[in-house]
């Protein structure tokens, strides 16, 4: 599939259609396990054409290679927002070029390590709980 348009995403729904199938799976099973974790104050919204999670800051993104300005050429980003921060004892995630963002880019959805992206996640929450903490 070519990349898509530069048109604004406005919904899941959007954003499915547009993609392969193998991106649509492994970004709804990346989806579902972030859900899960995020906390009660945590939402999702579309940013940059692609599902953005937050809390009091960014927690995480998912960026499949199908929508433009990502970086990547084909299969799923799982951003972390403030990756440098996590201490990802498994080293799970790729420390790229980007000093902040660490990630992880699966090509099809056997790949996914839920146990490895559940323990990111909890540590990325509580990191993100730390930033409220902070304001008051």
């Amino acid at each position: 599939m070519e990349n898509v348009s530069p048109n604004k995403i406005r919904s899941l729904l959007q954003l499915f259609e547009l993609l392969p199938e193998e991106e649509r799976i492994i970004t709804d099973v990346l989806r579902q396990i972030i859900l899960e974790q995020l906390p009660a104050y945590g939402k999702e919204k579309i940013s940059y054409n692609v599902p953005f999670f937050y809390g009091n800051k960014g927690i995480c993104i998912i960026w499949p290679s199908t929508i433009p300005r990502g970086g990547i050429k084909d299969g799923v980003l799982l951003g972390f927002w403030y990756g440098n921060r996590l201490k990802d004892v498994d080293h799970y995630l790729t420390h790229g070029s980007n000093k902040q963002i660490f990630y992880r880019i699966f090509k099809q959805a056997d790949e996914i390590d839920e146990a490895a992206i559940v323990k990111l996640l909890k540590e990325a929450v509580l990191l993100d709980e730390g930033w409220q903490k902070r304001k008051k």
